[in-house]
């Protein structure tokens, strides 16, 4: 049985509830919060594996929490809000979440996403079984000015280090790995979400405009993460 420990962070009891019966349900540990200033104050005493963060809520919000959060923390993200707005979701996911889930939600497919983010933080991307043998063995993944290291999920750019969300970095890795592949909005997903893609879903395109933000001189003019317009994205330098 798992042992990771989730935080859930929601103003409604009841829903608060039902996620701690089905998460304990699979062997998880859990703590609960009901705003994101008590959310704050709880990562400050106890290591947390995964959090579950509500966007409406009073005091401190889900999007100020999961900012402030990724001020200094790297655990998956996952967002839960009764409105099902695109623009909500990409607010959500530009604050640095990992996944999105709209209210009412089956819990049972929110422990999927549980399941699957958790199991993305602890290990590598099956990707990275391409990436080069003396790459693999150095543990270092190098692109131009880009310093990739695979174990301990540090990515620096001439030097300096740029602070990546677990699915934005291994969105880098899977096309960073595989440099000259072309990669689809589809394929991105179902490699590192590791769920059905959805046509409708902009998860992707809002991620890679993340990472093109953190690690592009220029991310009108991307050096390194490419589009190939009606088809995807590539990283060949």
């Amino acid at each position: 049985m798992s042992k990771e420990r989730i935080l859930i962070v929601d103003d409604e009891k009841e829903i608060r509830d039902l996620i701690d019966i089905y998460l304990k349900g699979e062997g998880y540990d859990t703590l609960k919060a009901e705003n994101g200033e008590e959310a704050l104050n709880i990562l400050e005493k106890q290591n947390v594996d995964l959090i579950i963060l509500d966007i409406m809520m009073p005091k401190v919000n889900g999007i100020e929490a999961c900012l402030r959060i990724r001020e200094e923390r790297e655990m998956p993200i996952i967002m839960l809000s009764a409105k099902s707005e695109d623009m909500d979701k990409i607010l959500g996911l530009n604050t640095g979440a990992d996944d999105y889930l709209t209210k009412p939600f089956n819990p049972l497919e929110l422990v999927a996403r549980v399941k699957s983010q958790l199991r993305r933080y602890k290990r590598f991307n099956k990707a990275l079984a391409q990436v080069d043998t003396q790459e693999k063995e150095d543990n270092i993944l190098e692109i131009e000015e880009l310093s990739i290291n695979l174990e301990t999920h540090e990515v620096f750019k001439e030097g300096d280090e740029i602070k990546l969300t677990p699915t934005e970095f291994d969105i880098l890795v899977l096309l960073g790995g595989n440099r000259g592949k072309v990669f689809s909005i589809e394929n991105i997903y179902n490699s590192v979400w590791k769920q059905d893609f959805m046509q409708s879903d902009n998860t992707v395109m809002v991620h890679i405009r993340k990472v093109r933000e953190k690690i592009e001189d220029d991310p009108r003019k991307p050096k390194y993460i490419k589009t190939v317009w009606g088809v995807g994205y590539k990283i060949d330098r």
